[in-house]
């Protein structure tokens, strides 16, 4: 068993009779505790970290809440937030029309270069920032929602509130870390892997509805989905 592995075991049975909120003991505490070397505790809290059993705050360390684990469904993030006790929110970043490029126009069944509306926003859970959203939609057919739709609101609400039926979508996911300016606009280091997700959305009649690339924080989300036979 590794020196690492073994503290990390031991925080984790401090943690388990700690309350969210409450101080994680420091690297020096736990050095001293443990009889092992701060590194050892350096990087058995890293884990612990990533794990998403503990956050920063300042310039402490406390017992974080579990990861909201959302299922892969078509369902909106501000459903499935929702649906976990959780307050969904959304932070502007950008909204403008931008030529697509390649993988967009084949995704939205455009030309390469024909204007698309490109929609991206943080994603917050109980104030915190979980997720960096990029949506592109065909802009003749849901340029009008610029005039009345809320970016800080679902999407998919303002989506099928215009009479569009969702249909299906296929999505991929992979681990990523994060870019120097998506590290900063969800409040993290560019070491904390993320979960990465594109999704193409179409209609019940085959029409693109959107080609999304969704960013989460992987010490804060999981997802789950149900598989039979």
């Amino acid at each position: 068993m590794s020196k690492t592995y073994r503290v990390r075991t031991e925080v984790e049975a401090i943690l388990d009779r700690l309350d969210e909120g409450d101080p994680v003991p420091s690297e020096r505490d736990l050095a001293a505790r443990f009889e092992v070397a701060r590194e050892t505790v350096r990087q058995a809290l890293r884990e612990l970290l990533v794990q998403g059993r503990i956050r920063r705050q300042g310039r402490g360390t406390v017992v974080s809440r579990p990861k909201m684990v959302q299922p892969l469904s078509l369902r909106s993030y501000t459903e499935g937030a929702i649906s976990l006790g959780r307050k969904p929110g959304r932070i502007l970043v950008a909204w403008a029309d931008v030529p697509a490029d390649e993988a967009t126009a084949r995704a939205l069944g455009v030309g390469p270069g024909v204007p698309v509306m490109h929609l991206e926003r943080v994603l917050l859970a109980d104030g915190e920032k979980v997720g960096l959203e990029s949506t592109f939609m065909p802009l003749d057919r849901f340029g009008s929602l610029r005039a009345s739709y809320d970016p800080t609101t679902s999407l998919y609400a303002a989506v099928r509130a215009s009479g569009v039926k969702f249909g299906s979508a296929t999505e991929r996911i992979e681990t990523v870390l994060p870019t120097p300016r998506e590290a900063a606009l969800l409040e993290c280091t560019t070491a904390l892997p993320m979960i990465l997700l594109h999704r193409r959305t179409v209609d019940v009649d085959e029409e693109p509805i959107e080609r999304v690339r969704s960013l989460y924080r992987g010490d804060r989300m999981a997802f789950e989905t149900h598989l039979r036979e």
